[in-house]
């Protein structure tokens, strides 16, 4: 039981740093509600899985290579552009009044899969500390037991998901629209921010 707590606080440890999804996470409960904000999370774990796959079958040289870290820099760099100037735009007509079901659900998914799967941290994440642990793990358990962790990785993934997006639905009741405006626009600017350091590493990786 300690192992598998030890499992779930690590997918917790995964989500919970501050980054590009925790922001659009926060930016969708507040504009939307708990639904968009949750399924923007959902999008960011369907990349984790897909990351852990590709750790768990060993094709991490392909990720690994100059090539490919470059690309995922740059896709990284136009995602988050991307999604932190139309946070930026969208930001003075973010009111109290604002419809929560106005935006599609498939475009919250896809706004959190593709702020995920091009982040190339989260790639090193899942190359390190999941690539030992999964040894580790693979050399001391049966393959039942390494599903269980797996399982379990995912577990605190969803919690942290599901803690974020109540937060910051509920967080909206208490706001005024003034200050809507304010955290929409800095979230904003907190996507575009990460998006300039992903394309200068873009550049740093070509030169």
């Amino acid at each position: 039981m300690n192992i598998f707590l030890s499992y779930i606080l690590l997918g917790l440890s995964l989500a919970a740093p501050i980054g590009p999804i925790n922001a659009a996470q926060m930016d969708r409960g507040i504009r939307h509600g708990f639904m968009h904000s949750w399924i923007v999370g959902v999008g960011a774990v369907v990349a984790h899985g897909i990351y852990m796959f590709v750790v768990y079958i060993g094709v991490v040289q392909f990720l690994e290579t100059a090539y490919m870290q470059t690309f995922l820099w740059m896709f990284g760099c136009f995602v988050l552009l991307y999604t932190g100037i139309e946070t930026i735009m969208k930001a003075g007509i973010t009111y109290l009044e604002y419809s929560r079901g106005e935006e599609p659900l498939i475009k919250s998914f896809f706004s959190g899969f593709f702020l995920s799967i091009s982040n190339p941290l989260t790639l090193l994440f899942w190359l390190g500390i999941y690539g030992s642990v999964l040894a580790s793990t693979v050399a001391a358990n049966d393959t039942s037991q390494l599903i269980l962790y797996n399982s379990a990785i995912f577990i605190g993934l969803f919690i942290w998901d599901i803690t974020l997006a109540g937060v910051a639905s509920n967080f909206r009741k208490f706001l005024t629209s003034r200050l809507l405006v304010i955290i929409s626009f800095l979230s904003g600017l907190s996507l575009s921010g990460f998006g300039i350091y992903f394309g200068i590493q873009a550049i740093k990786a070509f030169m």
